[in-house]
């Protein structure tokens, strides 16, 4: 690699692991979870040598442990790891710090575990073996999206009577307190649903290829299967079209993607 940082670490930087601030997010930390000591010293080199502070635990219980004591501002998390697995510390730590981004790095090549795990809460996955190039640029590109989530999460928090609602038919949505009613009936609508309707119900009536609706809605590039654009819309549909074999509002584009057509709709904010 040839990746070699000489300046001094910040010392200035908040240690406090209970909080997960904006500004824990510019410490610019990334918590290495590998057993392998050749690919942390590549890892290490590789971060360094971009101004990043690595931290590294060799198996699952130590990450945790690493975690909980210092809140990084990305994870690059091994899924072949000793004690806890991967896709254990994977959803472990979305549970507990849902704005930190996780980049899987795995030899394990299966569409099917890639797809699994985005799905799980992952922001990226990359493969081993990796271009060193890709993969820092995935790890800081999964930072910045992070620190946009958090805030936006913030600026929702500090404006709390604001209300964003969709309707159309007999369907009633409300993006802010994730509620939806299909004639005065609740209905379930899990969390990504929600993201989807939301980033389809701003464009209406236009043709949204699958890959920008992953891109933009779930967040990656280069997405292992847009297979999971036409499970959730399958499922949007089965709760919220009339009859889901005839969709009257989300719409097959055949060869281009879908629309969103709610006919006599209204989108309201109230403040």
């Amino acid at each position: 690699m040839g990746l070699v940082c000489d300046e001094p670490k910040d010392l200035l930087y908040s240690r406090n692991p209970d909080v997960y601030s904006q500004a824990q997010v510019h410490m610019d930390t990334v918590l290495v979870i590998e057993d392998s000591r050749p690919m942390q010293r590549t890892l290490q080199r590789l971060f360094e040598g971009d101004s990043l502070e690595v931290h590294f635990a060799s198996d699952g219980f130590a990450g945790i442990e690493s975690f909980q004591k210092h809140t990084p501002s990305v994870i690059v998390l091994d899924l072949n790891l000793p004690g806890l697995s991967g896709k254990e510390l994977c959803r472990s730590f979305k549970s507990l710090q849902p704005f930190v981004p996780i980049v899987i790095l795995s030899a394990n090549v299966e569409v099917e575990d890639k797809v699994n795990l985005l799905e799980m809460g992952a922001d990226d996955y990359v493969t081993k073996p990796f271009s060193p190039k890709e993969l820092l640029a995935r790890v800081r590109r999964a930072m910045r999206r992070s620190v946009q989530r958090a805030q936006d999460g913030s600026a929702a928090v500090a404006a709390p009577a604001r209300r964003e609602t969709l309707a159309f038919g007999d369907i009633e949505i409300d993006f802010t307190s994730m509620e939806a009613k299909r004639a005065g009936y609740p209905v379930a609508v899990t969390a990504q649903e929600f993201k989807l309707l939301k980033f389809m119900a701003d464009s209406p009536g236009r043709v949204i290829s699958r890959e920008e609706l992953l891109n933009e809605v779930w967040g990656y590039q280069n997405y292992p299967s847009t297979r999971t654009v036409d499970n959730h819309i399958l499922r949007l549909r089965q709760k919220l079209e009339p009859d889901a074999a005839r969709p009257r509002y989300f719409l097959t584009v055949h060869g281009a993607g879908y629309k969103f057509v709610p006919g006599n709709v209204g989108n309201n904010k109230k403040g």
